[in-house]
């Protein structure tokens, strides 16, 4: 197993904060039922044993999420 140097975690609170989405949009986001769904958009994952818990997010996937986003909207507006 290779050992990861500086990783950063990002709980919800501050996800919310980067992301300027709310709870309810980050979960509709990661849910495959919900009509926002991004299968694009980054997983959490858990902090704690079992099911229920903490969960963070990578904070490497979530700004390459951003990044993304942004060039998605780059390329819309310069049609």
């Amino acid at each position: 197993m290779n050992p990861i140097i500086n990783l950063r975690l990002y709980r919800r609170l501050k996800l919310e904060e980067i992301t300027g989405l709310k709870r309810a949009s980050i979960y509709n986001r990661l849910n495959p039922n919900s009509k926002y769904f991004d299968p694009t958009f980054p997983k959490p994952i858990s902090l704690s044993v079992g099911n229920r818990g903490s969960v963070a997010w990578i904070a490497s996937e979530v700004d390459a999420w951003i990044e993304t986003r942004i060039a998605a909207s780059r390329s819309i507006a310069s049609f």
